[in-house]
């Protein structure tokens, strides 16, 4: 049988495209009936703030759960906020990858605490972690209190103490960390997030 060259071409164009339609799957009958549910059907949009670094990029979380109280939402999506000023939608690479960070299985869920000079961690409850907090802010605050300078003015400061904000809080809640370290009386006072 004499086969020419474009002939040839064809019966291998035909021989790949029907062998590979068929290592797919392809069924002209399955694909009308399917239909491709789109990936954020049936999920809770949450708008927050990145984690990571002082420029607090907006982003949007979208989980999907039942909002029931004792069920789990589940994060399925992470992406830019683009009506947030200051990102306008894009997001750096480690704000892209947030969702691995929040899914991750060795995140810390719990607060840690390591005494001095002990190579251990111990895991304490939310409510052990603020209450040491609190006791140890008291003592020192009560300790380190200066009421009068040496002039006699009265200055009421904590200097022994600092207070950095989050960076994950916006003008106004940064507004109101620094309102209550300042009613403190501490004179270290500053947020990483500038926006």
């Amino acid at each position: 049988m004499q086969v020419t060259r474009r002939q040839f071409m064809k019966l291998c164009g035909v021989g790949l495209g029907s062998s590979s339609l068929a290592v797919m799957g392809f069924s002209p009958t399955e694909l009308q009936a399917s239909v491709r549910q789109f990936k954020l059907a049936r999920t809770r949009e949450t708008r927050s703030t990145c984690p990571y670094c002082s420029v607090s990029c907006g982003v949007i979380l979208y989980t999907r759960g039942s909002g029931a109280k004792n069920a789990k939402a589940a994060l399925v999506h992470v992406e830019g906020d683009p009506d947030n000023p200051v990102n306008r939608g894009t997001l750096c690479p480690k704000g892209a990858g947030l969702m691995d960070m929040i899914n991750s299985d060795s995140r810390l869920r719990q607060p840690q605490y390591r005494a001095p000079g002990s190579d251990q961690w111990q895991t304490l409850s939310w409510d052990e972690a603020i209450t040491r907090i609190a006791r140890l802010m008291k003592d020192d605050r009560d300790a380190n209190f200066m009421e009068f300078n040496d002039q006699g003015q009265r200055v009421n400061r904590w200097n022994t103490t600092g207070f950095l904000a989050s960076s994950a809080a916006a003008n106004e809640s940064g507004y109101l960390t620094a309102k209550t370290a300042r009613a403190y009386g501490m004179t270290a006072v500053d947020t990483q997030a500038r926006i």
